[in-house]
């Protein structure tokens, strides 16, 4: 390992960054100084600016990916190197805004009747039933679960927050049945690897196996799930901010997104064309209250 590759690596620790979020950083950089075959310290603005431009035109990279590649190099000079650049120098692509899928309450049974595994059942339940990211879903400990007040602990989620969500009684007995099952000691999901737990990718991978099983058009994955249970919650009149909390989600704006893809909310939402007629109607005809005078 480079001293620099150490450097940022014990920066992005004392910053408290995930491992992946460690682990994408290094190699964007990596990648980045592959690419002009010298040392990041040997580069400029110029340079970051030219790649930026190299991955979106030649690479055809999406405006998600030139973007983390824009956070590394942007941490990588702003805070290891400490560099007086600033935020003009690390240029982001503007990103497309595109709705997430949702499932309706009977896809969402459909969906969860072809998963066979009693394992990744519990678990993508998890996903719909508390409205858990897959990495905090694979990640629940046994410890983590308050039958008593019906609440499930969140430890750790993203942004390194621990939150409280609710744990349904039908997600509390699905969790029973596979506990009596399986007898997991630690993790509730545990890895073949002793003392690990379910690897995320596996269960996405589940995911997609019982959603090409289902039959459903939509392409579902375990967040999926997640945005389902916050539309759903919406629909049946829950407020936008407990919604907020549920979700772990810093920024109400985030959350806010979920009205735009209820096709229940949209639906049930009177225009003021079907309004006209109705105030037609209450205003009272001025010819003839001219000829009752």
């Amino acid at each position: 390992m480079t001293p620099l590759r150490q450097r940022m690596t014990e920066d992005m620790q004392l910053r408290n960054y995930s491992a992946a979020t460690q682990r994408n950083y290094i190699a964007h950089v990596a990648a980045y100084a592959r690419f002009f075959r010298k040392s990041p310290e040997d580069l400029d603005r110029e340079a970051v600016r030219e790649y930026l431009l190299y991955l979106s035109g030649e690479r055809k990279m999406s405006a998600e990916g030139v973007n983390q590649q824009s956070s590394a190099l942007k941490f990588l000079y702003l805070k290891t190197l400490e560099l007086p650049w600033n935020d003009l120098d690390f240029p982001r692509m503007r990103r497309p805004h595109r709705l997430p899928v949702v499932l309706s309450q009977e896809e969402v049974v459909q969906f969860f009747d072809h998963v066979p595994s009693l394992k990744y059942r519990a678990a993508l339940m998890l996903c719909y039933g508390a409205g858990l990211r897959v990495s905090e879903a694979v990640a629940v400990k046994i410890g983590d679960i308050d039958s008593k007040q019906n609440l499930l602990r969140v430890e750790q989620g993203k942004g390194s927050k621990d939150r409280y969500v609710m744990l349904s009684s039908r997600l509390l007995q699905v969790l029973r049945v596979y506990w009596r099952a399986a007898r997991p000691e630690h993790y509730l999901f545990p890895s073949w690897r002793k003392g690990r737990h379910l690897n995320a990718s596996s269960l996405q991978r589940a995911c997609h196996e019982a959603s090409l099983r289902s039959g459903l058009r939509k392409r579902i994955t375990a967040h999926t799930l997640r945005h389902s249970f916050a539309t759903h919650l919406l629909e049946n009149g829950t407020d936008i901010r407990a919604i907020q909390v549920l979700l772990g989600h810093s920024r109400i704006d985030t959350t806010a997104h979920y009205t735009a893809v209820s096709a229940k909310l949209i639906g049930a939402t009177v225009s003021p064309l079907d309004q006209l007629d109705k105030k037609h109607e209450k205003r009272p005809d001025k010819r003839l209250a001219g000829a009752k005078k």
